[in-house]
Order: structure tokens, then sequence, then C-alpha cells
């Protein structure tokens, strides 16, 4: 056989679709947020504002979780069947529903069970149209594109978060303090929240292009799948693997205690240890200020690790992280003003995105082992989500038992042992993200 091969001809790459990724990538990935930071966010605050006591809040909200933490499951199912504009679409349709029927299901006199399993349904629905979402990103964007507007979807998501944990929630503040009922406050800004993904969802079904790969079955793209099992098996056969599971299991442990109570915090009475903030004055400190201040601490510590590679960073990120629970200590003990109330979310935020900035990156290098980078990366992610709905099933039963102050002592010295985990895991220079 000769050695000789004709010279290879390159041609760019053709374009996915005619329409500017501009019009539908923003509202694509708000709309992916949005539904998720309503049955974890706004639920929490709904239910403690309706009287439901904190251990119930915690366990049930943080159980919503379990779909993002399974969903790699059936996403081969959403990957075979239909396309994934199909999908996207009605699956939104449905959430749309849902968000409906959650806010019928407030009014009911047994709202509570009514609206956690409409809650469920929601987070089905929410994993399952993140699988389609970013599948069709995937379809409708050509590689240019899907770089440039990884910031972008990110953005947009995170959008989402200011918009359910600020707008929606000062909304709520408004409607109570024009003395509507406790349940008319959170039906009417859930149905505010229903209206507007309503209309992305309408301006969706034009602004969606019809990728050409984007048929029934998914694309076609080797001989073979991907083996599920040896997938996730390969993931716990590389070296350290119990270092690195007790990392990603315990790295954020008294981190995740400190978020799911710290809104509850907020909004509890004092005279049950909580500083009782108002409703429009806990939606701009915990849902604007310190969703921005957590935007900002991951793009810095993104910079950073970017700049002087994981290893340098991880230990001042994980000070940063933790440090700022002392702040919760204080103003356990001290019930501070709006003011000083707003600096210490703030702080916490900054530090937490900051240092979460280095579990994310983390949890990338231990995927790249072999040669099922992408299923690896989800067994990670679903482990993360797991500790997270751990910590947050913990946390209201402990700080039933302890109160306010002395929980946040705790969740600090809980940090201990995700920390101590950093002097066994690998952080190989050779593999290391610069």
């Amino acid at each position: 056989m000769s050695s000789l091969q004709e010279p290879a001809v390159f041609t760019p790459e053709p374009p996915r679709t005619c329409r500017n990724p501009w019009f539908f990538v923003p509202t694509l990935y708000f709309m992916q947020g949005l539904p998720y930071m309503v049955a974890n966010m706004f639920s929490v605050a709904m239910y403690k504002k309706l009287g439901v006591a904190n251990e119930v809040i915690t366990l049930w909200t943080s159980l919503f979780v379990w779909a993002w933490t399974l969903k790699l499951l059936w996403g081969p199912f959403v990957d075979s069947n239909l396309t994934k504009r199909t999908w996207v679409i009605a699956t939104q349709a449905l959430i749309l529903g849902m968000f409906c029927l959650a806010a019928w299901g407030i009014t009911l006199p047994g709202f509570f069970g009514v609206t956690v399993f409409i809650f469920f349904v929601i987070a089905f629905l929410s994993a399952t149209h993140d699988i389609a979402c970013d599948g069709f990103y995937l379809l409708a964007l050509d590689k240019p594109q899907q770089a440039f507007f990884v910031g972008i979807r990110s953005a947009a998501f995170r959008l989402s978060m200011v918009f359910v944990n600020g707008a929606m929630i000062w909304l709520a503040g408004e409607f109570e303090e024009l003395h509507y009922s406790p349940r008319a406050v959170w039906m009417l800004a859930l149905l505010s929240g229903a209206l507007v993904y309503g209309l992305f969802w309408l301006y969706g079904l034009w602004a969606l292009p019809k990728p050409a790969e984007d048929v029934k079955g998914g694309v076609r793209t080797s001989g073979q799948s991907v083996p599920f099992v040896e997938a996730i098996v390969t993931f716990f056969q590389q070296p350290k693997i119990v270092p690195i599971l007790l990392f990603v299991l315990l790295y954020r442990f008294g981190e995740l205690l400190v978020a799911k109570i710290a809104p509850l915090f907020l909004l509890d009475k004092v005279a049950l240890g909580g500083l009782e903030l108002p409703l429009k004055e806990f939606g701009i400190i915990n849902g604007t200020i310190g969703v921005i201040a957590l935007i900002f601490g991951g793009f810095v510590g993104g910079w950073m690790i970017s700049s002087w590679g994981l290893k340098r960073c991880l230990w001042p990120m994980v000070v940063c992280m933790h440090a700022p629970i002392l702040l919760y200590v204080w103003a356990a003990y001290h019930t501070p003003d709006l003011v000083t109330v707003s600096v210490v979310v703030a702080v916490d935020n900054l530090g937490y995105g900051f240092g979460l900035a280095a579990y994310l990156v983390y949890l990338m290098l231990i995927s790249q082992h072999g040669k099922y980078k992408t299923s690896h990366y989800a067994v990670a992610t679903g482990i993360m989500a797991f500790a997270a709905m751990g910590a947050g099933v913990l946390s209201g039963y402990i700080q039933k038992a302890v109160g306010y102050g002395q929980f946040f002592v705790l969740s600090l010295l809980l940090t201990i042992p995700g920390t101590l985990t950093l002097f066994f895991i690998p952080l190989d220079e050779k593999t290391d993200v610069a």
C-alpha cells in the first residue's frame, strides 16, 4: 500500500442555523435557570413566610435536587427520542403549566403537600429541559459560536437567579405591604414569574431555529455509543479516588449548610434568633446584592485560576469560601442593621463564588482521565448535587437542635474535614488547569 495520500481539503464548518444566536441563547438559558431557582430558592422563602417549620423546609426543598442528581439516567432516552427543539418547547410548556398549577395549589388548605408534589414534577421537567437545552445548543451553534456564547448563557442563567430571588420576592413584598393575604402574596408572585416565563416561551416558538442536524433519535457522530456502565466504572477507577470523593462530598459541606439556612435566618423572627427582614429588603439584599456578589466572585475566581493555575489558587479560595461564615456567627448574636446585613450577605456570597470556581475547575480536572470525559463530568456533578442535597436535608434539623448562633459555629467547624482533603487529593501539574 502506498504511503502517499491526497492532501486533505479543509472547508469551513457550515453554519448550524441561519438564526443569530443572540436571538435565542440568552432567553433559552434564562428559561433554563428560572424553574431551578423557583424550586430550590423561591420555595424556601415562600414556605418560611407561610409558617412551615425550618427542618421541614430544608428537608423537602433539598430533596427537589434529586432530578438534577440523577438526570444522567434518562439522558439517553431524551437523546434518542424526538428532536432537541421539540423536547425544549414541550418541557417549557409543561413547566409553565406547573407554575400555574403551583400558584393555584398555594390557595388550597393542604397547600404544602400539593405544592411539594408540583415542585418535584417541576424539578423533573427542568432537569429534562437541561438535557435537551444543552444538546440543542450544540446543534444550533457552530464551534466558534459555542465557545463565544458560553459566558452569555452562564450570565443569562445567573440573571434568572436575580429575577427569582430579587424581583419575584420583592414583588411578594409589595403585595404584602398592600395587605394581601399571605397565600395571595405568594400566588401572585409565582404567577408573575409564570407570566414572564410564558412570554419567553411564546417568543421561543419563533426564535428557536430548526437545525438540520436536529433529527429524531439524535445525531450519530460515530459508529458506536458510549458504554454507560463502563463510563461510570472508569470514573471510580482513577488513582486516589477515595480522597477525590471525600473532597467532592465535603469541600463545600459547611458552606452548603449555611447557604440553606441563611435565607431562613434572614426572614425568621428576632424572638426566634432571626433577623426578621421585610420581604422587599430580603429580595434586595439576598436576591440582588448577594447574587451579584456571587457572580462577581465566580468571575474573579475563574480569572485567577486561568492566570495562576488551580494548585496555587486552591488554598486561598478555600479560606475565602469558609471564613465569611464567621460573619453569620457574629450576626446571630448581635442583630445588625440592614446595611451591615447587606455587607454580611455580600461578603459571604463573594467568598462562596470565589471558592466555588476552584471546586468546579477541580471537577473538570478529575473528569479528564480516560476517554469518557463528558460522562465522567456528569458523574462528578451528580456527586456534587448529592452532597448539596445531603447538607440541605441535615441543615434544618441541626439548626432546630442548636439554634442559629451555634448552628453557624458548627457549620464553620464542619468546613475542616473538607479542607483537610486538600492534603491528599491529586493535583498533578501535568493535568493542572492553568
